[in-house]
């Protein structure tokens, strides 16, 4: 009996070992497994980073930073560096580079010249290279009133409009807060930009929303883009106060925003534009992403 016994108890801690081993043995793969599903995103917002917020790095490093979390756009860049992207399948999700600055913009007559030329220049090579989005800025007043900027806008706007349309190319106005970071800036309110919308009559311009600017100068973000959403084809995020990450110690709900946008059938693209405090920039922009991604 004590023989059997022993026997038994043998053979059952075998079996019980051989598990254990196989259990064990599994761990990474299963790791792994669950590792590849975590850094899976779920789709419902196309993901994108501003460049010049990481400009530490080149546009390479940050190219291969982007494909390590798991989303493919970077916006803000130029016709430079449209061949880097390229390399990596990384998408420009917002171009740049036809732009005087942000305070010298169409709202000035003086201007136009110099910005026809550039725009009437950078559309087809925007197109060309594949990309859809090329930013624009008002500029700033000078004293200037809303219906000289309206008018002036529109009259310049309109003469790049029917080549924008042509080769598929969306311009879209940035809306920046005039209190804080860009005194004076004109197109500083959803309401200005989406009557300036409605004046162009385009559906190849539109307005860049910046969650962080106009939550400084009107709030009401969400109720805003439920009410306007058909103005606005792209978006950008970051911390108020102070710019910076988008986590819990900052006043806006992204998640709930991004609830929101999702919500009235947006296919553009949401663009991280923080300045990261963290020594980690890349932990916070991973966060960030998780953050949005709903």
């Amino acid at each position: 009996m004590n023989n059997r016994f022993t026997r038994r108890h043998i053979i059952k801690n075998v079996a019980l070992s051989a598990l254990s081993f196989t259990a064990v043995s599994s761990l990474p793969a299963m790791a792994s497994h669950k590792s590849a599903m975590f850094s899976r995103l779920k789709g419902n917002i196309r993901h994108s980073v501003c460049r010049w917020c990481f400009d530490s790095l080149s546009v390479e490093e940050l190219c291969k930073a982007v494909k390590r979390i798991g989303f493919g756009a970077i916006d803000l860049v130029g016709p430079k560096d449209w061949e880097v992207l390229k390399r990596h399948s990384i998408d420009s999700s917002m171009c740049n580079g036809a732009e005087i600055n942000l305070v010298d913009g169409w709202n000035d007559k003086k201007f136009h010249a110099t910005l026809i030329k550039n725009y009437t220049e950078m559309i087809p090579l925007v197109a060309k290279a594949g990309y859809t989005n090329l930013i624009c800025f008002s500029g700033n007043r000078r004293g200037m009133d809303d219906e000289t900027g309206w008018k002036n806008c529109t009259e310049g706007l309109q003469q790049i409009m029917s080549l924008a349309e042509q080769h598929g190319v969306v311009l879209h106005m940035e809306l920046l807060n005039s209190r804080v970071n860009h005194i004076d800036y004109m197109c500083s309110k959803t309401t200005w930009g989406v009557e300036l919308c409605k004046r162009i009559g385009s559906l190849n311009f539109r307005l860049l929303y910046d969650i962080y600017h106009m939550q400084i100068d009107e709030g009401d973000v969400i109720r805003t883009i439920q009410d306007n959403h058909q103005y606005l084809g792209h978006y950008h995020t970051a911390g108020v106060p102070g710019r910076h990450e988008i986590e819990e110690d900052q006043e806006l709900n992204y998640p709930a925003i991004m609830r929101a946008i999702a919500a009235t059938g947006f296919k553009g693209y949401v663009a991280q534009e923080f300045i990261p405090t963290r020594e980690d920039k890349f932990k916070s922009l991973k966060k960030a992403i998780r953050i949005c991604d709903i």
